[in-house]
């Protein structure tokens, strides 16, 4: 009878520690100012997704890619069509210019970061492009608030109970 006890009790600890152990990364979407969450998105270490928008200067498309990389994100590089104010001329501070297959400056950036966070634009309409799907950030977020993007760690019982793109 006691070892069925300690196999029982094994057994469930056995099950908490998958049930609510950490091993899943979501990208989350917050409202910076209140914590709530907009958006999540269970996403592999490694995968990478798209944030672009209208540039606020010389209003011209800027495609950012940025990579899942454990407990933070890392911006790979910028794509852009035309050089202006706050847009790179050069390769400078680690980071690499040139033009791509498609004529399109690429700047290698591979700049980690704990969150990203940034006002949503009225008129740079950011999305996101991940597996191939578009997300206007408009459409979940009225424009004007100050969003942030990170990586969080959770386990499969918030995955289960949370709403969560797949």
């Amino acid at each position: 009878m006691k070892r069925l006890g300690i196999a029982i009790g094994a057994s469930a600890l056995i099950v908490s520690f998958f049930l609510f152990y950490p091993f899943y990364h979501v990208l989350q979407i917050s409202n910076f100012k209140n914590g709530k969450i907009i958006f999540s998105i269970r996403m592999d270490k490694g995968e990478e997704f798209i944030l672009s928008f209208t540039h606020s200067v010389n209003k011209r498309p800027v495609h950012d890619t940025i990579r899942i990389e454990g407990d933070h994100l890392k911006v790979i590089k910028s794509r852009f069509d035309s050089f202006g104010a706050g847009m790179p001329e050069t390769s400078s501070d680690g980071s690499k210019l040139k033009i791509g297959k498609d004529g399109l400056f690429e700047c290698m950036v591979n700049l980690p970061l704990k969150e990203l966070t940034f006002f949503l634009g009225w008129i740079a309409n950011h999305s996101l492009c991940l597996r191939g799907k578009n997300i206007n950030l408009s459409d979940l977020i009225e424009p004007g608030t100050l969003i942030s993007l990170r990586v969080r760690k959770i386990s499969f019982f918030e995955l289960w109970k949370g709403r969560y793109m797949e």
